[in-house]
C-alpha cells in the first residue's frame, strides 16, 4: 500500500472483491507509528530507501498520498478503514516487516 498513489482507492477495491467471509493479508515494511520510534538501522535504511523509491513513485500517481515505507500500523489502518473495513489485526512482525490482517 505504502508505494501506491491512492491506497484507499485499492483498499476499496480489494473490499470489493472480497466475499463476505474473507480475508486480506497485507505485508507491509514494519514502522512504528512515531518518528523518534524508527530511528534505528532498519528504520534509517527504509526512510533512504522510500524517499528515492517508495514515495516518487506515489506522488507520481494520481492521488499522491505518499505514505512511504514508515507509515506506521495507525496509517495504514486509516487507508485500510477508509477503503470500506471493519477489522484490522497484526497478525505477524519481524524486524523487517509486518502483517496486517483486514476482513470486511
Amino acid at each position: 500500500l505504502h508505494d501506491m498513489g491512492d491506497p484507499t482507492g485499492a483498499a476499496t477495491h480489494v473490499h470489493g472483491s472480497l466475499k463476505p467471509d474473507g480475508t486480506w493479508m497485507i505485508v507491509e515494511p514494519f514502522a512504528h507509528d512515531h518518528l523518534a520510534a524508527n530511528l534505528n538501522p532498519v528504520g534509517r535504511v527504509y526512510y533512504a530507501a522510500s524517499t528515492f523509491v517508495c514515495t516518487p513513485a506515489s506522488v507520481s500517481q494520481e492521488v499522491g498520498l505518499a505514505l512511504g515505507a514508515q507509515a506506521g500500523e495507525a496509517r495504514l489502518r486509516k487507508v485500510v478503514t477508509g477503503g470500506g473495513f471493519k477489522r484490522l489485526r497484526r497478525a505477524a512482525e519481524t524486524p523487517f516487516n509486518m502483517v496486517l490482517e483486514a476482513r470486511p
